[in-house]
Order: C-alpha cells, then structure tokens, then sequence
C-alpha cells in the first residue's frame, strides 16, 4: 500500500521563485526527499518557445537538490509538470505533492489521495499523433495506476503529463531517418501531442477502444474525462501523473472530477468539487469552500464550430490573439469565479480532453481535521 500524501498549493511570485516550496520544507509541512510530483502554472506564452517552463522547474529542482539527500539525477526523475500562460486573472503557482511516513498520517478507512507516477518508453518524433504513441502512454498510465495502489479505473480521477511536441530539431531528425511526421506545424504539434496522449489514458482506463490513426484529432467523440494532458520541448518521454483515491491509505485529502460541457459551464467545476467530497449547498458560492479546497485543475479547448450556447465567437478567426490564450482566459476566469482563488490549473488545448468545446475538471480537497490547509482570500 501506498504512503498517504500531503499536498499544498504555492504561488509563484517571479519567473524563477521557488521560496513557497522552500517554505514548506523549512517548516517542515514537507520533506524534500518526499516530494513525488508538482503541477504547476508558469507566466509564459504557453507556447513552443515558452522557456518559463525550463525556468521554473530548475528553480524547483535545485530547491529539492539542496534541501534534501536525493542527487541531481535523482530529482530529475520527479514528474515536475508545468503548464506555460497566465493569462487573464489567473495566478502563477504549483501544487506540490510529498509522501507522509508510515504511522504519522490522519487515520481513516475512507478513501483517500494517492499519488503514482511512471514515464514512458521514448517517444519518437514519428510516434506524435499516431498509434504507437496512445500505446506507449496507455503502458505508462498502466503502471502509475500500480505505483498508486489503485486497481480500479473509476478510482483514478485526474491523469497529468507531460508530453514533447514537435520541433523544427525532431522534425529533421524523423526525415533524416526517412520517417514522416504528423504535421511540420510546431505549434499545432501541441495540441496533436496533448490529443494523442489524451487517447492513450482513454485506452488505459477502458474509456474507449484503441482508436486508428486517422481518429486522432478528428474523432472528437473519442475523449477522456479525467485526463490533463501538457507538451513541450523539455522531454522526450510521456511524463504520467495519476491522482486517484484508495482505501487504507488514509491522510487528509481525497479527489473528485466532473466535466465542462462548455467553457461557461461552472457546475461542472462544483460538480467535480463535490465529488471530492465536500458537503455544499445547492446552489453553492465560494465562501462556502471555506478553505477545504486544495486546487482545481481544468483542461479547456474552444468548441470547433465557434460557437458556445447558441452564440458565435471570433476565437478561431482571431489573428492578433490565438484562441488558446483567449479560452484559457475566458474559462479561467469562470473557475476563479468558483473558487474565489485565481490561482487554478487552467491548461489549454484539450483536443479528447472531454467533449468539444468543454474539458475535464479535478479538484482536490481537504476533509481532515483541524484547521483546513487550502486558500482562504
């Protein structure tokens, strides 16, 4: 069985600050050499040359290097997963999760956080957007599932990565070896690598079939609910985060999920949180979180046809502002709205991240007792 886990949430307040993560460690809240994954927010573009990404997870890394015993190469192996743009309200930040020892967790048979994580078998430059690479992260998802202690897929509510994308480097490097690629498009490459992906935790979780190559990212019917998944340049495996609940762990936390049917669709972001476990009213407003919510963590995409309740957008025509940094802000600030907290994982381009138009929520909350540890404005 699987240690219980501690998680807290840290804003991030330049380009290269880690002191939150220091802070924990120092009163000691955490132990670095505990910390088995982040998931975080930085204030790029979000784009293919977002280097806030590369900024943050040293500054991250050399805080674990030198305030624990793990070495360099050891740290490198945490999944630090980081999505690039803050755009509109939303606030940099990470959300960091470490192991409790054995025997010092809150006691409880009812289901509780667990963490696992796995990387995948190297993912070719060919492999983005095709077969080979949904069953290269379907194994992965696979055996973090194990490394959870989760047995059953209705368990696992949220599945971060970390996937590479396509750059002009790999793009020559396919070709050199007489391979094809997807698409030459590098940025356009990021929602393919996210979609891909997406397929593979479907596949994983019994969500849907194994899917051809001509499904992706056009059978927008093929889609997980519980999945996150990011790109970059950074790596070149799939990085797989899954977060789900198991009995016997115990600990204070527990997660949930729903789903956004649409970018204004804010009853899927208290649905998710209710799933969690926390007992709310109705109609419910975000002083009644009372400090019990932990994070959210969303995917959002804009709907293909341009059109959201019936009314059209320009999103998808906009050449001065690309659409994904228009949704990221719109459906960031709805679920800052929510939660009375800007600082939410809102990631964009969830192509078979839940139905069109919409995407997956998680959200993780605090039942322990005592003083609740999330966000209170």
């Amino acid at each position: 069985m699987p240690e219980a886990i501690e998680v807290r949430k840290v804003p991030i307040l330049n380009v290269s600050d880690a002191s939150g993560l220091a802070q924990l460690i120092d009163d000691k809240i955490l132990d670095a050499d505990r910390v088995v994954a982040v998931i975080g927010k930085t204030e790029g573009n979000g784009g293919v040359n977002d280097y806030t990404r590369i900024i943050a997870d040293r500054a991250f890394r050399e805080v674990l290097v030198a305030k624990g015993t793990r070495s360099a190469d050891e740290v490198k192996q945490i999944p630090i997963v980081w999505s690039g743009g803050t755009d509109g309200v939303l606030s940099p930040h990470a959300t960091i999760f470490a192991t409790i020892p054995r025997g010092e967790e809150e006691a409880t048979d009812d289901p509780r956080l667990t963490v696992g994580f796995a990387m995948s078998d190297v993912l070719l430059p060919e492999d983005i957007g095709r077969v080979a690479m949904v069953e290269k992260v379907a194994a992965a998802v696979k055996i973090a599932m194990e490394r959870a202690g989760i047995t059953d897929p209705a368990d696992v509510h949220y599945v971060q990565t970390k996937t590479p994308l396509l750059t002009i480097h790999t793009i020559r490097d396919a070709k050199s070896r007489g391979k094809t690629v997807w698409t030459e498009h590098t940025h356009e490459s990021m929602d393919l690598s996210n979609g891909t992906t997406a397929l593979g935790i479907a596949v994983a979780l019994g969500e849907i079939d194994m899917p051809t190559d001509a499904d992706v990212m056009h059978d927008r019917s093929l889609y997980s609910s519980v999945a996150s998944c990011s790109s970059g340049v950074e790596l070149d495996q799939a990085q797989v985060v899954v977060v789900g609940n198991a009995r016997g762990v115990g600990g204070r936390y527990r997660i949930g999920h729903g789903v956004m049917n649409d970018a204004l669709d804010a009853d899927g972001i208290w649905d998710a949180i209710k799933s969690a476990g926390l007992s709310l009213p109705d109609r419910p407003k975000a002083s009644d979180l009372d400090g019990r919510l932990v994070n959210v963590f969303l995917k959002c995409e804009v709907s293909q046809d341009g059109v959201v309740r019936g009314r059209r957008n320009a999103m998808l025509d906009d050449s001065d502002v690309h659409w994904h940094r228009q949704i990221k802000a719109t459906v960031g600030g709805v679920t800052a709205a929510v939660t009375g907290d800007p600082a939410v994982f809102v990631s964009v381009s969830a192509a078979h991240q839940g139905p069109d138009g919409g995407g997956p929520v998680a959200a993780i909350v605090d039942l322990g007792a005592g003083d609740p540890t999330g966000y209170r404005g």
